[in-house]
């Protein structure tokens, strides 16, 4: 049997919609690479006429490269699990999937660490790989989560919700808008023994939730957070705090003035390659 397999270079805030439009259009596995994804379809079921119609929507987006070829089947689990590895972050916190173990680590990298999370990511995102979920997660084991009610918005693998967990949150509340999210992360927490985080699928405007937060994490995508930025601060306590992610470091100075207009200050950045994290507070 062939495949044929659609290389894609892309803007990465267009990353997850993207393979969202190809889910659509029949593609049924779909591999990150440093510049995009790549996604697959049996070479029957492969619509010309879709990836056009893709194409023309999104013709606004740059970089935006289609690069198209036919390639025989493959054990496309075995090959994603070559292309994987484990992620240390700050040295504190182990990212691993299932079948990695814990001997096979690279040397110098074995041993305890005091945060473990096992992450296996079908469609969705959020492995710690990416360098705007490496820099939540380092920011998160910054913060107090002990006694503290946390929001994760736009979950994704969940693994922000389970590292919450991790560090002494008594509730997490999660949503995603996207379906194959919210069954990942479910299996996701399900693996890391996190009983106290439940699991949504909607936007944050259609979602109702009992009483306020503490702390609400939203590693998105800068058009959506300011877009949210309201909803965010209206669901938080007095003092509470809002860790963002999903932008570049440029970016910063535009979110913070959306987030003055509703009493968010900045407390602390951080910043990985080009990317940044931004942690406010609620006055």
């Amino acid at each position: 049997m062939f495949y044929t397999r659609l290389q894609v270079t892309c803007d990465p805030e267009f990353t997850e919609i993207l393979i969202a439009e190809f889910a659509e259009a029949s593609f049924d596995t779909f591999m990150e690479t440093e510049n995009g994804f790549e996604a697959f379809v049996e070479e029957e079921k492969f619509d010309h006429i879709l990836l056009k119609e893709i194409e023309k929507k999104y013709k606004h987006v740059n970089p935006l490269v289609f690069s198209q070829d036919k390639i025989q089947k493959q054990n496309w689990n075995e090959e994603w699990e070559r292309s994987i590895d484990p992620i240390i972050v700050d040295n504190k916190c182990l990212v691993r999937a299932e079948f990695h173990k814990i001997d096979n680590l690279p040397a110098g990298r074995q041993g305890k660490y005091p945060y473990e999370i096992v992450i296996t990511p079908k469609m969705s995102f959020g492995t710690g790989h990416h360098q705007t979920t490496y820099l939540m997660l380092k920011s998160q084991m910054k913060m107090e989560h002990r006694g503290k009610r946390v929001m994760d918005a736009g979950c994704g693998t969940a693994i922000l919700s389970i590292m919450a967990s991790k560090l002494g949150a008594t509730v997490v509340e999660a949503f995603d808008i996207d379906e194959w999210s919210t069954v990942n992360g479910e299996e996701n927490i399900e693996n890391n023994n996190c009983g106290n985080v439940h699991l949504y699928q909607g936007m944050i405007s259609e979602l109702k939730f009992d009483g306020l937060f503490d702390i609400i994490l939203a590693n998105i995508n800068k058009n959506v957070l300011l877009a949210e930025m309201k909803s965010y601060a209206d669901f938080l306590n007095s003092k509470g705090q809002l860790l963002l992610s999903g932008f570049y470091a440029t970016d910063i100075d535009d979110l913070k003035y959306e987030a003055s207009k509703y009493g968010l200050g900045e407390v602390f950045r951080d910043e990985k390659e080009t990317w940044a994290s931004l942690l406010l507070q609620k006055k």
